[in-house]
């Protein structure tokens, strides 16, 4: 299995903080579907390298943000720029996005994950690939059809195929959801990991505990807007806006 990390310590003191791989500009950037705006004109800049948490009640606009973030949206209105350009195919090539739920080839463990290789021409792609079967605690499912894992397994071979490819940015849209803890604990070990490596990591979870735990900046979205940028500590324990106020004393947003 994976090492086995504490998170009792916050990762600021374990972890220094600089420019981001991919510094992210985003100016005005605003989404509808049909009549109803999910994105109300977002302005919004990730410049460092830290773990960034996006938070917000149901119906915010977190997923839909993630999606335009990588290209896989089309903006209503405004700009997303990385590294001070439009988001192109080669830029989408040095990210990597995980969805909630996994999408999986219908092939074995192994097979998805050389799937992954075959977009890259790489030379150690023997060593590369069990190193992440090891780090994901698949080893022993390597020959396994992928979508008869489980589905913390699932994820957890969705997160190792994101980043067999030392992407630069990786982006998350809720990965522990509805897991069990010890795929949680792999999951979030693996997160951990890629961030101490160089990853900027941009994390998408409703669960105040895990935000906690990784978070070193916390976006928190509300009613398609940006209602706070800060730190992860002052986020936690003392937020400006009475929206992100309300959310983590546990009130319902609407």
């Amino acid at each position: 299995m994976p090492e086995i990390l504490s998170f009792t310590a916050r990762s600021e003191t374990t972890l220094k903080t600089g420019p981001s791989p991919m510094p992210l500009s985003v100016r005005h950037l605003a989404y509808k579907i049909g009549d109803t705006p999910i994105l109300k004109g977002i302005d919004l800049d990730l410049t460092s390298n830290a773990l960034t948490v996006l938070m917000g009640p149901n119906g915010a606009g977190k997923s839909v943000f993630l999606r335009l973030l990588h290209g896989l949206l089309t903006p209503t209105f405004g700009e997303v720029h990385w590294n001070g350009t439009n988001l192109t195919h080669d830029s989408r090539k040095s990210q990597a996005l995980v969805f909630q739920k996994p999408v999986l080839l219908r092939r074995s463990v192994k097979a998805n994950l050389n799937f992954a290789l075959g977009l890259r021409p790489i030379s150690n792609r023997s060593e590369r690939l069990e190193l992440a079967l090891d780090q994901a605690g698949l080893s022993h499912l390597a020959s396994r059809p992928a979508r008869v894992l489980s589905g913390g397994e699932q994820q957890r071979l969705a997160l190792a195929r994101a980043l067999i490819l030392d992407p630069d940015v990786l982006m998350l849209d809720e990965p522990t959801a509805n897991l069990d803890p010890a795929s949680t604990l792999v999951i979030e070990q693996t997160i951990a990991r890629a961030r101490r490596l160089g990853v900027k990591i941009i994390l998408v979870t409703h669960d105040p505990h895990q935000a906690r735990r990784l978070a070193e900046e916390v976006v928190f979205l509300h009613e398609g807007q940006i209602a706070e940028h800060t730190a992860a500590k002052a986020f936690f324990d003392s937020p400006h806006s009475a929206a992100a106020r309300a959310y983590l004393s546990g009130d319902i947003l609407i």
